[in-house]
């Protein structure tokens, strides 16, 4: 078996001495090296079009699900929005150096909190190419290095991508260790990178429910998480039907595969147009697991068990129910959610105000598509992930989740007694 822990140790020590630099480097500099990235990817877009090609050939030989290839593909249009994407995060001011806030104590001491890059930062993903544009975007602009793992099943198409973002970084004059992408797929590497207390700063793995639990278990390195979509959308008795319907659609059907994409509908018993929005939904091509009271409006929904209230699709597939009200939604959802995005459509102001006050998610919503869900959609340029837990960052993790802070204090002789 390959001993890769002088691999790692190598990568681990470029990274850190790139992160002293970059948290250094002049804001223009960054921005400069971005821009030319977003270039970079359009210049040699065939070339990842071509690695694609590859990776999503492997996948379908191996029977990648639907909406896993979905996640895989690269067309022309995903590049240039990949591309669009890295120009968004060159235009955003830059997070080092702000002061978040300062005060002057009454022994003249003057005290700011300036915000700081993380330093190095370890991104482990599967299957989404673009997170390798994205994690590298966000990673050098906020003033961190970044170490790269992607998944194998995109890992042709990760190192197309990854040459044309390293074509930047160096033609601005950047250190090319800034951003690193792992050099083999061994399962091992992973492991390393999750035990690199010292080495590695943060880790944030974005994939599947097992590799989130994998690095949740062996992570001796802070752990930034992203965790289940298990969405719902809720619609109010006074929600108006046409609204409702068009929001349930494209929230569920637009990309299925996607973290934002809505699983499971909640129907209030009120609501006076139940039949049309399942009907609608089915009509759409997706598959409705229902429940007793909604398989009875429509012969062509399936029935739903236990776990169906519990699962993250990612595919044409929902979950429905209906509730007495919204104290009911917000509980099914409380048992059932995983505090990532939440929505109730209503024309009544006091319900969603409710709603949005009581629902514990990173992103809860009032009359839109949990689609929404995205840091570009957020006006954050790209996202690494959308955090679900309470501590450091919540939601579109972008520039300012990626940095942290320290206490600047300035004094003119004073000694404490």
């Amino acid at each position: 078996m390959t001993d890769y822990q002088p691999l790692m140790a190598s990568i681990a020590s470029k990274a850190r001495a790139a992160s002293r630099l970059l948290a250094a480097a002049d804001d223009a500099a960054k921005a400069r090296a971005l821009t030319y990235a977003a270039q970079a990817l359009r210049d040699q877009s065939a070339d990842i079009l071509a690695a694609n090609a590859i990776d999503l050939a492997a996948g379908t030989k191996a029977g990648l699900s639907p909406a896993m290839l979905d996640r895989l593909k690269l067309d022309a249009a995903r590049v240039a929005a990949m591309a669009a994407a890295v120009e968004q995060v060159a235009v955003l001011a830059d997070p080092v150096g702000h002061i978040i806030d300062s005060s002057t104590r009454p022994n003249g001491l003057q005290m700011a909190r300036i915000r700081v890059p993380i330093g190095v930062l370890g991104i482990i993903y599967e299957s989404r190419p673009n997170v390798t544009a994205d994690a590298a975007a966000l990673g050098l602009r906020s003033g961190n290095a970044v170490i790269l793992r992607g998944g194998s099943e995109a890992v042709h198409s990760n190192r197309a991508i990854y040459a044309a973002m390293l074509a930047g970084i160096i033609e601005a004059g950047l250190p090319a260790d800034a951003v690193q992408l792992m050099p083999t797929q061994d399962r091992e590497m992973v492991g390393l990178m999750l035990r690199a207390q010292g080495a590695i700063d943060m880790i944030i793995p974005r994939g599947g429910k097992s590799l989130v639990a994998r690095v949740q278990d062996e992570a001796r390195v802070p752990v930034l998480a992203h965790l289940d979509g298990i969405n719902h959308s809720y619609v109010h008795k006074d929600a108006d039907p046409a609204m409702a319907q068009a929001i349930v659609v494209n929230a569920k059907m637009r990309r299925t595969g996607v973290c934002g994409a809505t699983e499971t509908v909640l129907i209030d018993q009120d609501y006076p147009a139940a039949a049309e929005l399942i009907g609608a939904l089915i009509d759409a091509g997706c598959e409705v697991r229902a429940d007793d009271v909604l398989m009875e409006l429509d012969a062509r929904t399936v029935s739903a068990d236990a776990d169906d209230w519990d699962t993250e699709y990612l595919d044409s597939v929902i979950s429905a129910r209906v509730v007495s009200g919204l104290d009911e939604a917000m509980e099914h959802i409380a048992r059932h959610g995983s505090h990532h995005t939440d929505a109730i459509i209503t024309d009544n102001a006091d319900a969603a105000a409710c709603f949005l006050a009581e629902v514990d998610s990173a992103i809860v919503m009032h009359n839109s598509s949990t689609q929404f869900a995205d840091g570009g959609e957020f006006g954050l340029g790209a996202e690494i992930g959308i955090a679900t837990g309470r501590l450091h960052a919540r939601g579109p993790v972008a520039l300012e989740g990626l940095t942290t802070y320290k206490w600047v204090v300035r004094g003119n002789g004073q000694i404490r007694p």
